[in-house]
């Protein structure tokens, strides 16, 4: 399913250090927008948010008429490699992102 999500698109950014995953699509893309100061509207980036205990990963991107957010939740004992700086934001490469979701 997030293969699908990332599908087409040029950039994946990849904001460094944990997301409060209470938040839905409107505080993802306002987070986007207001600390990261990046177009949530943009249809060439999918934004990935990891949780802080780096076991569920949430994508967002805008498609055209709306956003689409899917999450990816991880068998218990695994975990995504994340950056820890919060004021990073990294740009990967599509392979990455692969390799990211192939856990």
């Amino acid at each position: 399913m997030l293969n699908l999500i990332y599908r087409e698109r040029n950039t994946s950014i990849l904001p460094a250090g944990p997301t409060d995953f209470r938040k839905q699509i409107e505080g993802l893309a306002a987070l986007v927008s207001l600390r990261y100061h990046l177009d949530p509207y943009s249809p060439a980036c999918v934004f990935l948010f990891c949780n802080r205990k780096k076991n569920c990963l949430k994508a967002l991107r805008f498609d055209k008429d709306g956003f689409l957010l899917a999450t990816k939740k991880l068998l218990p004992d695994m975990v995504f490699q994340w950056p820890k700086s919060k004021e990073e934001i990294r740009d990967i490469t599509s392979q990455q992102v692969r390799w990211l979701l192939a856990l």
